[in-house]
């Protein structure tokens, strides 16, 4: 029976049972699309990473699914693969290359942290009507701005309690032309409001909630991707920190290089173990 290492990872994760969980698959080659979405079925994780070798070393094919389906890109599962591989023996310092679906993606250890080189989605703003007025009916608070990319919306918000406390409308998010929606502000409102996060060295919150799935996502590595370019702009600093503020929680920490984000945060391997279903080449 062919086997695989299978790996449960907390990605960032400040600690355990924090960040986003993700399950990463070491795979001998490129497996048929039908398992990468039995595998997501069956294991049902946030995101679940197949990883496989691609030939020279440090570089490897990488894709994402979840019991939905397959993921177009996911920060926290590409950090989840990364630290696995460097478990694995992988240089320390050293790039490791992913090719996906999306593009290549980076990853090098960085001190403490894991750093991602993934392209910068930029949000630009929306014009009122159409798609801004659809998020602010949604939003049951005052909306300072819409912002939007290829792949989400973002409203940004007053405070961090506004963030940490709102309850979107459901059934009005799950008719948004988008992947996901995103909501943020910036952190110097938190005098006074401790309880919202530990860590006093953030500059922006952030919550992410998944059209498709009407869920909330526990820490979205890709929606850094429009935040970091936004609140290095907005802040005129970097690198900076934010921190998601779901019900698990998770930092990441953000600069731009180019036209990329650097995304670093910490990953924790919380179980190992053997996958002994057939894996078909």
């Amino acid at each position: 029976m062919t086997t695989a290492w299978l790996f449960q990872v907390d990605a960032f994760a400040p600690g355990p049972f924090e960040g986003n969980s993700a399950a990463v698959l070491l795979l001998e080659s490129e497996p048929e699309e039908e398992f990468g979405l039995q595998i997501g079925a069956e294991l049902n994780q946030p995101a679940t990473a197949l990883v496989w070798p691609e030939g020279e070393p440090g570089r490897f094919g990488l894709r994402w699914f979840t019991a939905h389906g397959e993921l177009e890109l996911c920060g926290h599962g590409t950090l989840a693969a990364a630290r696995v591989i460097l478990d694995q023996g992988h240089p320390v310092g050293d790039r490791i290359r992913f090719d996906t679906r999306y593009g290549p993606l980076e990853a090098q250890s960085a001190g403490e942290l894991i750093q991602l080189r993934f392209p910068s989605l930029a949000p630009h703003p929306l014009k009122d009507g159409g798609l801004a007025d659809a998020v602010r009916a949604l939003l049951p608070v005052p909306v300072t701005e819409v912002l939007r990319n290829d792949l989400d919306v973002m409203a940004v918000l007053d405070s961090p309690a506004a963030v940490r406390d709102l309850k979107p409308h459901w059934a009005a998010l799950r008719e948004l032309p988008v992947r996901g929606l995103i909501v943020t502000a910036e952190r110097e409102d938190f005098a006074g409001e401790d309880d919202i996060a530990a860590d006093d060295t953030a500059d922006f919150v952030s919550r992410f909630f998944q059209v498709a799935t009407g869920t909330e996502d526990a820490v979205t590595g890709s929606a850094h991707c429009a935040l970091g370019p936004y609140w290095i702009a907005r802040l005129d600093r970097e690198p900076l920190t934010g921190r998601q503020l779901s019900a698990r929680g998770g930092v990441v920490r953000v600069a731009l290089d180019g036209d990329d984000v650097l995304l670093g945060g910490e990953a924790l391997v919380m179980a190992e173990g053997v996958w002994r279903v057939p894996v078909t080449d």
